[in-house]
């Protein structure tokens, strides 16, 4: 194929997406067909970095062997039963999330948003049947800056006018407090109304914000002193992402209710958890809350193919020394236009000192040119999250191309 055709090709493809489908995403221009490890291919056979890695659902690395090939045993079995029956393998896998994470139970879903949502509905129903919160009362707080996702009750939640503007009108009975605010936090605890705080302990789409160490225990403590849930978005930061298995590990926070997904299957296909004890689990009953494809047999071996890798190939502990090590080298980088590092384990950020609402853009498009994929977020900040499988040769190689991409501006 000649690199004209080759050009076209992609130029094809693109505007096939552009003529086609929704515009709700503002893809970089970079068509992609084949991913092992840390790497990615275009269409013309030029290879990348990938440092988003689906938004962290790849912390396993694309295509992982073991991963692939627990999915094409099972496809060849049985893949969808629905709820209506037992399956061979959903409580094998329930009894795994319960040996892994420590909790009584699991309630499985699909996408990340889905288990947002059955958290939510979980917090509520405890908070009318163990709190004694009175029938249509109970509150949720979150966090600005936050994101949950885009369904309209995520979106009720956000602070962010890009995600609710022009969706409303929201729904009620979701309160916000400030970012890293504790007293602000306690204020609104007073409540009597209040059933559950849900937070990222880091904020992922706000630019990987961390809040100041001892923040989440104090947080747990002071939900714990109010008689409501501590309830951790993991979507994102679990599994591995930070350098512990969930991100409130940092803290020895054992959340009252965990939300998994991304990374739960390896990036294979969408898989998404809800753990809790059962003083809270055991509040729904048969056909208050489901889903046709939640705890779906083929999930279920792909989502403990993908945890057991984690384990077994130490990417947790990786993810911890190499993101020190990536935070590290990105620290001696001396440019104008570098504000500040930020993260914890391999999910890190570059925040840009610069008004320039086209920068973050212009900096990941000079990054693709020469072989890294990232994305902007608020348009000055850079998330760099690579799959836990990197290697400290490889990280050497992409600070050296993030450090000539910052030279050319």
């Amino acid at each position: 194929m000649t690199t004209d055709t080759a050009i076209s090709r992609a130029e094809y493809l693109m505007e096939l997406e552009d003529r086609y489908g929704a515009h709700n995403y503002h893809p970089i221009p970079v068509v992609l067909e084949k991913g092992r490890g840390v790497h990615v291919w275009d269409i013309n056979g030029k290879v990348y970095y990938d440092f988003l890695s689906a938004y962290s659902a790849v912390n396993q690395g694309h295509c992982h062997p073991l991963i692939i090939d627990a999915l094409k045993k099972q496809a060849d079995k049985l893949t969808l039963t629905s709820r209506a029956f037992y399956n061979s393998v959903l409580g094998e896998y329930e009894k795994y999330m319960h040996e892994y994470f420590g909790y009584d139970k699991v309630l499985p879903m699909n996408s990340g948003v889905e288990a947002v949502e059955t958290a939510m509905k979980l917090a509520r129903r405890w908070g009318y049947a163990k709190k004694g919160i009175k029938n249509g009362e109970a509150k949720i707080i979150f966090i600005e800056g936050n994101f949950h996702g885009r369904t309209i009750a995520a979106i009720s939640a956000s602070t962010d006018p890009s995600s609710y503007a022009g969706f409303g009108p929201n729904l009620p009975g979701f309160l916000t407090v400030p970012f890293n605010d504790l007293s602000a936090l306690a204020r609104a605890l007073e409540d009597p109304t209040v059933a559950g705080l849900i937070l990222e302990p880091i904020q992922g789409e706000a630019g990987v914000a961390v809040p100041d160490e001892g923040y989440l225990i104090k947080a747990y403590e002071l939900c714990r002193m109010s008689n409501v849930l501590f309830i951790a978005d993991e979507v994102q930061t679990g599994l591995g992402r930070t350098g512990k298995m969930l991100a409130c590990d940092h803290e020895d926070v054992r959340p009252d209710m965990v939300i998994l997904g991304k990374a739960l299957s390896g990036g294979v296909l969408p898989v998404s958890a809800v753990l809790a004890d059962d003083d809270i689990m055991m509040n729904i009953r048969p056909g208050e809350h489901g889903s046709t494809y939640g705890g779906n047999p083929l999930a279920c071996k792909v989502a403990m193919s993908a945890l057991q890798v984690l384990k077994d190939e130490n990417m947790v502990q990786n993810a911890h020394y190499l993101g020190k090590y990536l935070r590290q080298e990105l620290n001696k980088i001396k440019h104008p236009l570098i504000k500040l590092i930020r993260g914890k384990g391999l999910l890190n950020a570059i925040v840009l000192n610069t008004d320039d609402e086209q920068m973050g853009w212009n900096l990941c498009m000079k990054m693709s040119d020469k072989g890294l994929l990232a994305k902007p977020t608020h348009h000055y900040i850079i998330r760099l999250a690579p799959p836990l499988v990197i290697n400290k040769e490889q990280i050497d190689d992409c600070v050296r191309i993030i450090k000539e991409c910052l030279n050319e501006f």
